[in-house]
């Protein structure tokens, strides 16, 4: 039985329709005089930190603390105001899901296991309307690495639910091959969704538990019960 569920962000929970990108983008020109490089730039799967150096050493600049602070200072306060004219929203099916979860007789807690930074998670989840029903989760200000996210997740699942915890009780719902890989990086359950641009086929190749087009092909109880 499902124990803790923990969502990805972009592409699994909402689309902003390009605010991050834009926001990151800008906040280097302003803080750094940087418009160049973008195109040599993956975002999907990828965490915030670690999509920022790789850009500051296209750039050559070893990018240290007060370099990242700059940056992120600048990026949060652009991502609110992109955000406010941006027409993404809730993916279709997310809602449905999470009431099925809490209807299910043992509702498992739900939690984020994210490449945004914390601040950057809220901010967009806040302004869709959709960041109170997580109550835990790990984010890129704890680590670069993806996988070590995902173990910092699950070790603060533990926090709550106790030391039992087991990997096959917690289930990773994400929409890139990165998101399967970390999930199986902890022994969790995986549900792949071909919400963020992944085809479902190398969704389906890719090891996850289930690979499905979105949330309204599955129930909750099939994969958490």
């Amino acid at each position: 039985m499902v124990k803790l569920v923990l969502f990805d962000i972009d592409g699994t929970l909402i689309r902003t329709h390009g605010a991050g990108v834009k926001a990151f983008m800008r906040a280097f020109a302003c803080e750094f005089g940087l418009e160049d490089g973008f195109d040599q730039l993956t975002f999907a799967g990828r965490t915030d930190t670690s999509v920022v150096r790789q850009f500051f050493r296209i750039h050559h600049i070893e990018p240290g603390p007060e370099e990242m602070e700059r940056f992120f200072s600048r990026y949060v306060f652009l991502l609110d105001y992109y955000l406010q004219s941006s027409t993404g929203g809730v993916i279709p099916g997310v809602w449905e899901w999470l009431h099925q979860l809490q209807n299910l007789p043992h509702p498992p807690i739900t939690g984020l296991l994210t490449g945004n930074i914390r601040l950057g998670a809220e901010i967009k989840l806040r302004h869709f309307g959709i960041w109170e029903p997580f109550v835990t989760g790990a984010f890129a200000d704890d680590h670069e690495d993806r996988n070590e996210i995902a173990r910092i997740a699950f070790q603060r699942g533990r926090h709550i639910l106790g030391n039992n915890l087991k990997p096959q009780e917690v289930l990773v719902i994400g929409d890139t091959l990165h998101d399967v890989r970390c999930g199986k990086a902890i022994g969790a359950k995986t549900l792949a969704l071909a919400t963020g641009g992944a085809k479902i086929e190398a969704l389906a190749q890719s090891g996850a538990d289930w690979a499905v087009n979105n949330l309204l092909e599955i129930h909750a109880a099939t994969v958490c019960s």
